[in-house]
């Protein structure tokens, strides 16, 4: 099983950046994708970025393309999502998940003010 630990959130002006990590841990080898994740309040968790191990392909929701670059680390097993421009719809908790899927992490709070 594949543990997964979320971090950087934190409380940022519309127009800021963050950077978020998501550090995996366990039986990583099985591990080909790793996703990014985003749950507001009342609303469906939705896919916000992801990245390929095995040839590097990205892929971005359309919301936040052009702002947010999903990058990783392999030698670490951490996983990056650069956000800028950050806007008060990108609010939420921001989870991290894996292919094949694994057990949630605790997520990491981004609260984006206007």
């Amino acid at each position: 099983q594949v543990q997964l630990v979320e971090s950087g959130g934190g409380l940022v002006q519309a127009g800021g950046s963050l950077s978020l990590s998501c550090a995996a841990s366990g039986r990583t080898f099985s591990v080909h994708t790793m996703n990014w994740f985003r749950q507001a309040p009342g609303k469906e968790r939705e896919f916000v970025a992801g990245i390929n191990f095995v040839g590097g392909y990205t892929s971005y929701a359309s919301s936040v393309k052009g702002r947010f670059t999903i990058s990783r680390d392999s030698a670490k097993n951490t996983v990056y999502l650069q956000m800028i421009s950050l806007k008060p719809e990108d609010t939420a908790v921001y989870y991290c998940n894996t292919l094949p899927p694994t057990p949630w992490g605790q997520g990491t709070q981004v609260t984006v003010s206007s």
